[in-house]
């Protein structure tokens, strides 16, 4: 396609040149030819002598002076004039009118006119082609309502659902798409319609583009991608006109796979634009509608796969029955998934064979398949560093480290009292958590290495994945989270700054147990928004729950203080032996405070 691009440029460049050259040929001719008038300038140069020869064409007479300037004239019925040329020994030729002179002007005229034709033409069927290349949508105004979508072929399309791990879920509802596409007398001889439209609704990182283009690669058939933000302009109809134009290429290459990616740029709910029902966003999802509508699934079959992780703001005529009638959650991958995805992801890197790869899916909850990805490829980067051979498990949590708080700061130069401080802070978290019940998540470690925006960092990381959690247990993060300025307090009689982040997450954990959760014996079980305007209520009811909100965070906090009382020994040593080696361990820590460790759990307990 580049070559055929060039091509064309370069015949363009070549028509241009030509036609330039001839024109200024032409124009340096016509520059040196003087035109005399026949009396009395052409008469008088004769009876001086200066006329050197002349060309008589009809009544036309071009020729040259001696000092070698070309003139033109017209002369009229003259009998002296043939008397003064052999007086002046003039050099004459005749011309007859109809002869080589008149035929060469004629084949310049149409010469130049043919360049000029041709090169409007080419530039014009350039312009309306959309330069030449891609599936329309070129960067002109003719090319405007062309779809933007990139088409791949079976034969491009190289992932299928081997290629994704974990998603099993959402696989398998995928799979029934796959089969019709495949053998749709399968469904039809029952009756049966496959739905013509499927809406993957996850977060970003979690796989939805590639499950999309796993379908296309297990029904071996087109794929077209386009993102819901490629059919907006600012020039209104043209997104109706790319819609138009993406379906009907999507019929000619059917049975076929439409992917929108971020549909909810698209199709958001209708009257909520600046312009009313008539801005472009609107017409281009009533132009949507209508298409998803009336392609035929039968004869021809069109999938429409679309994107999202704004499934709310979407409009309602997306979600009905005949259009996005099929709902595929992709979620944040399970423990299970996450080894998955790892191992998909380690068979590229060179790991070493201490590295438990199933720690490391325990060790990270919330983390998608592309922060998964980012994982290994920046433990991968730190080893390579340090020129190893191989990456070892310090180099993933390094990497962990990371990529949830930043960098490490090796710059900043803490003075020996916030050391002290840090120090202290983070071992009242972490002596907090270990006398908390043990349904509650493990510490892992303690650091009091800058990072990010934190001067420390006490890590818990959960033993298996949870789906629900006990009030006791969200009791044990509040006393967590004001364990650091709990700490400060009883051993210095300070309050710090740093405890800020604390009180922010502690704060939002007691106003889901008021407002979500009903853990109030105050509000009891009843749901309220976070905010006023999500579940109306009134200035009394948000006061009410203002006060149970403040009465869990203090009770929690004079909780807190206790247990720091009660185990100040402890607090002490494991803020001493911090400021030794900066970094402590679960297992350390342990074996410090003559705690026993909690048991193991093996993977998938």
């Amino acid at each position: 396609m580049r070559n055929f691009k060039m091509k064309n440029m370069l015949l363009g460049a070549m028509i241009f040149i030509g036609a330039f050259l001839v024109l200024s040929l032409l124009t340096e001719v016509a520059q040196k030819t003087k035109t005399f008038p026949y009396l009395p300038t052409f008469v008088k140069s004769l009876e001086k002598g200066e006329v050197k020869s002349v060309q008589v064409v009809g009544q036309d007479v071009v020729g040259e002076l001696k000092d070698g300037t070309s003139f033109h004239t017209t002369i009229g019925n003259d009998p002296e004039l043939w008397k003064n040329l052999r007086g002046s020994n003039v050099e004459v030729n005749i011309t007859n009118v109809s002869t080589q002179n008149s035929m060469w002007y004629f084949f310049i005229f149409v010469l130049i006119t043919t360049l000029i034709l041709s090169a409007v033409w080419y530039f014009v069927k350039q312009v309306r082609g959309g330069g030449g290349g891609g599936n329309g949508g070129g960067p002109n105004i003719f090319s405007m309502g062309k779809s933007k979508a990139r088409m791949y072929m079976p034969s491009e399309i190289k992932v299928n659902f081997s290629s994704v791990a974990g998603a099993t879920e959402a696989k398998e509802e995928l799979k029934d798409v796959v089969d019709f596409l495949k053998d749709p007398e399968k469904f039809k001889r029952l009756g049966a319609k496959i739905t013509r439209g499927v809406l993957l609704v996850g977060e970003p990182g979690n796989g939805k583009t590639l499950l999309a283009k796993a379908v296309a690669g297990e029904a071996n058939c087109p794929f077209f991608s386009i993102s819901g933000s490629d059919f907006i302009e600012v020039f209104v109809g043209v997104g109706a006109s790319r819609v138009r134009d993406l379906f009907a290429q999507a019929r000619k290459h059917s049975p076929s796979i439409i992917f929108i990616d971020e549909i909810d740029a698209v199709g958001r709910q209708r009257g909520s634009g600046l312009g009313g029902g008539h801005d472009e966003r609107e017409q281009t999802l009533n132009q949507l509608l209508t298409e998803m509508d009336g392609f035929q699934t039968e004869e021809g079959a069109v999938i429409v796969i679309a994107a999202t992780n704004r499934a709310d703001v979407l409009d309602k005529a997306l979600l009905r029955p005949g259009r996005f009638d099929r709902r595929v959650e992709v979620p944040y991958p399970d423990v299970t998934s996450r080894l998955e995805i790892l191992k998909l992801h380690a068979k590229n890197v060179k790991l070493n064979p201490e590295v438990d790869l199933a720690k490391i899916a325990r060790g990270t909850p919330g983390f998608t398949g592309a922060d998964l990805a980012n994982l290994i490829n920046e433990a991968a980067i730190n080893a390579s560093k340090t020129d190893q051979d191989s990456i070892l498990i310090s180099d993933f949590e390094e990497a962990r480290d990371k990529i949830m708080l930043g960098k490490e700061l090796k710059t900043i130069v803490l003075s020996a009292e916030e050391r002290k401080v840090t120090a202290y802070h983070e071992a009242g978290h972490a002596l907090v958590r270990l006398m908390m019940p043990e349904d509650t998540d493990p510490l892992h470690k303690i650091t009091i290495i800058p990072r990010g925006r934190a001067l420390g960092v006490t890590h818990f990381l959960p033993e298996k994945e949870k789906y629900t959690r006990s009030k006791e247990e969200m009791i044990a993060t509040l006393m967590a989270a004001h364990g650091g300025r709990a700490a400060e307090e009883l051993v210095f009689n300070k309050k710090m700054t740093g405890a800020s982040n604390d009180f922010e997450h502690a704060t939002a954990v007691a106003r889901r147990m008021v407002c979500s959760y009903g853990m109030s014996d105050d509000i009891g079980p009843v749901v309220y928004g976070q905010e006023m305007g999500d579940f109306p209520y009134s200035q009394k009811t948000a006061e009410r729950i203002d006060d149970a909100v403040h009465k869990l965070l203090i009770k929690s906090y004079d909780d807190t203080v206790q247990v720091l009382k009660k185990h100040q020994d402890k607090l002490t040593l494991l803020a001493e032996k911090l400021l030794e080696k900066e970094t402590l361990y679960a297992s350390e820590v342990y074996e410090l405070l003559g705690i026993p460790p909690r048991a193991e759990l093996k993977f998938g307990e």
